[in-house]
């Protein structure tokens, strides 16, 4: 988020400073234009100048701040701290700037490391404030007074803020206080009994829980790691998965890393405890059934939930941890694989016999179904579905908020590709139902209600769409989820894309290239990238440059052909076809004719009544170029009437354009 951020920066009258530990390798050391400004340590008379400020001048501290200087070795922090450690031993007296050395230089002890300093300073506080200041690094780096109060503790502030040993940064509505230094907080932890330490995690927890019972699936990862911290792991386990289920519908990362935490733990558990191969399966079984969410690669965590659910005899988690993996094999670019996978869920589905469990597990078999261009099996799922759901939008939300909506926008899908009335209807009602559900079901409703519909002819870019596309997008960008901002800026580049406005055009080709790069930098499915070269060159074609697009179109159709992806055989084709007629050499349209006659059996389903209405259009182009003028009055006729049919506007307003050239 970070990075993005800083890529308007340079747009604005601002500077951006950023510190890290000379190990971080992260995404803001590649910031464009940025300069990096490596820190050593402090210079002795850097040093020097800094211990004057600290010290004063007096001439009875000139020999201690030469020790001081020495230990420090340049780094600043640890200068203050020895400082503050002298100050707290009554070794300097005064005032900070104007200290006096109250002790003979030769018999005075300065620690040898800052954490020593640290450590020295703490074990001189009384007893109150030394159990105030461990409390409180058990709590975390902010700590509020509150709940120091809640653990059975009667804090005190005023002499850990006198010694600087924590400050106070907030005051109202309620106080809350920091540790002045990371390091500090973590001395004060490190220096405790592991029993003591356990024992405040143990009492955290439940002191979370009994302040805000209302809250608890919210503070669910709090919980579970100060009981993981507290030693109990068993109980953690169980609010690590509770935390996972609180946020698979609103942070997916966070669910994940709940997920991953309970499976280190379960996976630690000795042989003979009685739960260890359920408790092994549960988190794998969410890791994969919800890796489309982040395009995990997830083929390891797969395999052994296959293996500990033939151990269990459990199919439940073995059909729903499928789901992950079928997208896994599709998104990769496996298409054969991810269908033969589907079949095998499905089928196990309908074995079990849980709806619950069919609804929440199934969605993305049926993606799968319809880009291997089997649209009659994505009908008879999606309304198996339907059925199962019973009108519940959220019934079966284990890995998607609203399995139902994404049913509908395939009956949708499915109906136009087959000429069945209620197409539309279907695509409003999923939009509609996914809006009021969850961000990431809406982003999928949208990406496939318009991405599919407005390739595919049957809808058209025009305001309202796009008006829908845009407030999607604002939701995706609120969201943080690379998977949802990716869908949204594809589908809106696509629909601005087709558009005649050049402004809207630009738009749309700068969106792809967004998303392109979240390709290349793994943020979104590395198997669409065929589909911007695509675009790309379709664009090259459409403004003259036939030349250089004909030759990627070609090889993106057949590199679909060849993985099974036969849903993208229609479109894809008439781009091609457009591309030979618009270069228009005789064998180029040789080549057309002969690409149509390959797409007329894509796939071989005499029911595709979409993909009849395309090759209506380019067997009206084709006779049009070879000069047939009746053939193509008498196509373009047909061509115009099927649409208008259909209702599918895209292509009514391709016919007309037909129509009118004829006039």
């Amino acid at each position: 988020m970070l990075a993005d951020f800083l890529t308007v920066v340079p747009r604005t009258p601002s500077t951006v400073l950023i510190t890290s530990r000379p190990e971080y390798e992260g995404a803001l050391t590649r910031v464009h234009g940025a300069q990096t400004i490596a820190l050593a340590p402090l210079g002795d008379s850097d040093t020097a100048t800094l211990l004057g400020e600290l010290l004063g001048s007096h001439p009875s501290i000139t020999d201690l701040a030469a020790i001081i200087a020495d230990r420090a070795a340049g780094n600043p922090f640890f200068a203050e701290e020895m400082v503050r450690d002298l100050v707290q031993r009554g070794v300097l007296q005064d005032e900070r700037g104007g200290y006096v050395c109250r002790a003979d230089v030769a018999e005075v002890s300065v620690p040898a490391t800052v954490q020593a300093a640290i450590e020295a300073r703490i074990d001189r506080l009384t007893v109150l404030a030394k159990q105030t200041l461990n409390a409180a690094s058990v709590i975390g780096a902010r700590f509020a007074a509150e709940l120091l109060t809640v653990l059975g503790i009667d804090p005190v502030f005023d002499e850990l803020l006198s010694v600087e040993l924590i400050d106070q940064v907030r005051f109202t509505p309620s106080t809350e206080y920091a540790f002045h230094h990371p390091l500090i907080r973590a001395v004060a932890y490190e220096s405790q009994l592991k029993s003591d330490r356990a024992e405040w995690h143990r009492r955290l927890a439940t002191a979370v829980q009994e302040h805000a019972p209302g809250s608890a699936d919210e503070n669910a990862a709090l919980i579970a790691e100060h009981l993981e911290a507290a030693g109990d792991r068993q109980a953690a386990y169980g609010w690590h998965m509770r935390a996972a289920t609180w946020s698979t519908h609103r942070d997916i990362g966070a669910a994940r890393v709940s997920w991953e935490r309970a499976r280190q733990i379960a996976d630690a558990l000795p042989d003979d405890h009685p739960s260890r191969t359920q408790m092994r399966i549960a988190p794998r079984t969410m890791l994969c059934g919800a890796g489309w969410r982040v395009d995990a690669h997830i083929a390891g965590h797969f395999q052994e939930l296959r293996e500990l659910c033939a151990i269990a005899l459990d199919k439940a988690s073995l059909a729903l941890g499928m789901t992950g993996m079928v997208m896994d094999h599709m998104m990769n670019g496996r298409l054969r694989e991810a269908s033969q996978l589907a079949s095998e869920q499905m089928a196990l589905l309908e074995s079990i016999g849980d709806p619950a469990l069919t609804v929440g597990a199934g969605s993305m078999a049926i993606l799968v179904r319809y880009r291997t261009g089997e649209v009659a099996d994505v009908l008879r799922w999606s309304q198996t579905v339907i059925d199962w759901a019973d009108g519940d939008p959220t019934k079966g939300n284990l890995v998607v908020g609203s399995p139902l909506a994404l049913a509908l926008v395939w009956r949708g899908v499915a109906r136009f590709w087959l000429g069945c009335e209620g197409w539309r209807q279907d695509l409003d009602d999923a939009v509609a139902m996914a809006r009021n559900v969850d961000r990431a079901t809406h982003a999928l409703v949208v990406f496939w209600k318009h991405g599919w519909a407005i390739t595919n002819g049957v809808l058209v870019a025009d305001d309202s769409a796009v008006h829908e596309l845009d407030e999607a997008l604002q939701m995706a960008e609120r969201s943080g989820d690379d998977t949802e901002l990716g869908l949204i800026k594809y589908v809106l580049g696509i629909a601005l894309g087709t558009r005649e406005d050049a402004a809207d055009h630009q738009r749309g080709m700068e969106l792809f290239a967004q998303v392109r790069e979240m390709c290349v930098e793994q943020r979104f499915y590395q198997s669409e990238l065929p589909a911007f070269e695509l675009h790309a060159a379709r664009d090259r074609a459409l403004r003259g440059d036939c030349e250089s697009a004909i030759p990627v179109i070609r090889r993106v159709l057949n590199e679909f052909l060849e993985a099974g992806q036969l849903a993208y055989g229609a479109v894809v084709t008439t781009f091609l076809v457009e591309a030979l007629l618009g270069r228009g050499t005789e064998g180029d349209v040789a080549e057309a004719q002969g690409a149509i006659d390959r797409a007329s059996n894509l796939p071989p389903d005499e029911s595709l009544v979409l993909r009849d209405v395309w090759l209506l259009r380019l067997r009206a182009l084709v006779a049009r170029a070879r000069g047939d003028d009746d053939a193509y009055h008498e196509l373009v006729n047909r061509y115009d009437a099927m649409a208008k049919s259909l209702g599918f506007e895209g292509h009514i307003a391709m016919a007309q354009a037909m129509v009118e050239s004829e006039e």
